[in-house]
């Protein structure tokens, strides 16, 4: 019997982690093809070369880098990237297959740069300009930034010009609470498949009040995902400059999915050179990956410390095979296509009710060190600055210079770097 019971709960444990991949690689590939006016099967090919990079990456990062359950995932801070550049292209008249082939550029130079500085220690060299003040910025920037991105996947919102889907918005709100509830207040395997049972729930009341659309009919059956699907990689000095900051903004990513996860799932203190040494250039080969098969950038998600938190899910073998399974899938396009029918709206309120726990866990993170005057002052500075610049209009950066648009334009990269210079320079 006991045998049994541990089967089941290694079989849900795995389910679970497996739909946590599936939610983090959904809604970010739907947001990217709207704002790129990727058609249907664009988007469906462009999901299921993202089920494939990010569970190979899942998997070489738990096996190889970090070694701890931490999904990989499309990068929340490469899609300000995405969203920045193609909205500079339309402003220019450039073709989005264009923006998207200088985006592979991108990608590759940012994964060159963390190879060679994960494989050669020198990320230490940097590490100490990533305080937990640092960390701890940028895990609440990140959290308020991506909020945004899925409250308006979770009411409908596909562009500027829609309007919010009121009972899609009820349903995905209903979700986010059940999630929540269940989080804090179930008790045993309740709390643990909550974010699963929340989007079961979810899918079930979206397909009663709005129907499911028809699964797209495919004579294929098995179909390996398309290398440089948007065309070869290309460069100019703007994405060149935007990758080598973005660099830094990505370490900070990985030191913060990694003591945000150490929080939740502790292990000996072996984290300080290897663990970080290893998961930065398997970061890199990541990058390289992912500009191969055409996808956003993938990184360890701190959000996966507020999943593991939310279920108590930790075991790295469930992990791991969860990763491998999305990869599997993503080489038989009925299976893709009958998963991208997981209502956006669901998966964006399972994604926000993680972000939760990252809201709490970017103040522990932040409270390492005492907040005194200096410090909060720098930190008011950062996020007045990152986030204001979230809600200024594109216009305001049209007389910038292209190759400084990609950089000034982007609140979490500019109120990242305000805290990290503030801080190397304001000493006490």
């Amino acid at each position: 019997m006991n045998l049994i019971n541990r089967y089941i709960n290694s079989s849900f444990s795995i389910l679970q982690w497996f739909v946590f991949l599936l939610a983090n690689a959904i809604a970010l590939p739907i947001i990217i093809g709207g704002i790129f006016q990727l058609s249907t099967a664009e988007i469906s090919t462009l999901m299921q070369r993202t089920f494939l990079v990010v569970g190979v990456s899942s998997c070489l990062q738990a096996w190889l880098g970090h070694r701890y359950p931490i999904a990989d995932g499309p990068a929340g801070s490469w899609v300000s990237i995405f969203v920045i550049l193609g909205q500079v292209a339309m402003h220019q008249g450039q073709r989005a297959i264009a923006v998207l082939q200088l985006l592979e550029g991108g990608m590759i130079v940012a994964g060159l740069l963390l190879f060679v500085l994960g494989m050669t220690g020198l990320v230490h060299r940097i590490l100490r300009i990533f305080t937990p003040l640092v960390t701890g910025t940028f895990l609440l920037i990140l959290a308020l930034q991506l909020s945004g991105v899925f409250m308006k996947g979770m009411i409908g919102v596909q562009g500027d010009g829609s309007q919010p889907d009121y009972i899609t918005a009820t349903i995905a709100l209903f979700v986010f609470a059940f999630i929540t509830f269940l989080s804090i207040q179930g008790k045993g395997w309740l709390k643990s498949y909550a974010v699963l049972l929340g989007i079961i729930c979810g899918w079930i009341l979206y397909a009663v009040f709005r129907g499911l659309s028809p699964l797209p009919a495919t004579r294929v059956i098995v179909q390996l995902p398309e290398i440089f699907a948007w065309g070869a990689p290309r460069f100019d000095l703007g994405i060149i400059l935007t990758s080598i900051l973005f660099t830094f903004l990505l370490i900070a990513n990985t030191i913060a999915a990694i003591s945000a996860v150490q929080q939740v799932a502790p292990r000996s203190e072996e984290y300080e050179k290897k663990t970080l040494n290893r998961s930065v250039w398997i970061g890199g080969i990541s990058h390289l990956i992912s500009s191969m098969f055409s996808t956003i950038g993938v990184v360890p998600l701190p959000a996966s410390a507020g999943f593991i938190r939310l279920t108590g899910q930790k075991k790295v073998n469930s992990f791991l095979i969860a990763s491998l399974i999305l990869a599997g899938i993503s080489l038989f396009p009925s299976i893709v296509n009958f998963i991208a029918l997981i209502p956006g709206p669901i998966a964006n309120a399972a994604l926000l009710a993680t972000f939760v726990q990252i809201i709490g866990i970017s103040f522990q993170t932040m409270l390492r060190e005492e907040l005194d005057q200096r410090r909060l002052t720098i930190l008011g500075i950062g996020l007045l600055f990152g986030m204001g610049i979230m809600f200024l209009p594109e216009s305001a950066f049209s007389g910038i210079p292209a190759s400084l648009q990609y950089v000034v334009s982007n609140g979490l990269l500019v109120g990242t770097m305000i805290v990290i210079l503030l801080e190397q320079l304001w000493k006490d």
